[in-house]
């Protein structure tokens, strides 16, 4: 009986995916998605298991993401990871968390979805906060996708927003007093081209997600999220399934983007 039930549920599971997939697949694609991966803490609690479990699963759910969108031909994606005000959780937790992490940069080193596809894997964000095991391993990821340009993925990694803008900002004062700008040369055309995500030919997020059920960024892509759809999800980041994506951008494509005009 049991059995049973549960294939039921698989079954209409199933069902409601390929409706949405035909709801969904002749609309506008967002070419840039990015995700704040958010509730592995929370999901684990009501688990009753130890935090970094919850990171792990959600480790997990960040593969099956990328198979997911590879399947819609999303070409742009950043995930907010950890931020540079998560370093202020328990030392035990945050060392969990750069394991999971130098685990799946390992893997990505030699992951042929990755090489097949021509996916451009870069982190952004002070990474050289990280231990130094982990910025060995993600400067070798960066060299070993260097030149793909298919797809673009984006760890937002020891990131804040408010520290992109700092650092983009002392970038352009230094260059200002060595002569290599002039202050008028100073625009937004300029101040882009020093961000994180300056790599990109397409820096802001056409759609923002975020889990868990809050409704704020938390300081995620300030300057590029100006015009970004944004979409707060009621479901713990390892419970987050393709129909959570293909909802978000159904949502998305019934949108009026409208750019100030």
């Amino acid at each position: 009986m049991v059995l049973q039930r549960f294939l039921r549920v698989i079954g209409a599971y199933k069902s409601y995916e390929k409706w949405l997939w035909w709801q969904t697949k002749n609309g506008i694609k967002p070419e840039h998605i990015a995700i704040i991966l958010d509730g592995n803490r929370r999901w684990a609690s009501e688990q009753e298991i130890n935090p970094w479990l919850g990171h792990k699963q959600g480790a997990e759910t960040v593969e099956q993401l990328l198979d997911w969108l590879q399947m819609l031909g999303v070409k742009f994606v950043t995930l907010y990871t950890f931020s540079t005000e998560n370093f202020n959780r328990p030392s035990g937790e945050i060392e969990e968390i750069m394991h999971i992490a130098e685990e799946k940069f390992r893997k990505l080193l030699t992951d042929e979805r990755i090489h097949r596809n021509k996916v451009h894997v870069k982190v952004i964000g002070r990474a050289n906060l990280l231990p130094e095991g982990l910025q060995k391993l993600i400067a070798d990821v960066e060299k070993a996708t260097a030149n793909y340009d298919t797809q673009f993925l984006n760890f937002a990694f020891a990131y804040g927003g408010r520290a992109e803008i700092v650092d983009a900002t002392k970038t352009i004062a230094q260059k200002v007093k060595d002569g290599e700008l002039e202050v008028d040369d100073v625009d937004e055309n300029i101040f882009e081209q020093h961000l994180y995500t300056s790599h990109m030919p397409k820096q802001d997020p056409d759609m923002i997600i975020r889990t868990s059920g809050e409704e704020r960024l938390s300081g995620f892509l300030l300057w590029q999220s100006a015009y970004s759809e944004l979409l707060f999800l009621d479901v713990y980041w390892p419970d987050f399934r393709f129909i959570d994506l293909l909802r978000a951008i159904r949502t998305f494509q019934n949108r009026k983007r409208r750019f100030g005009t």
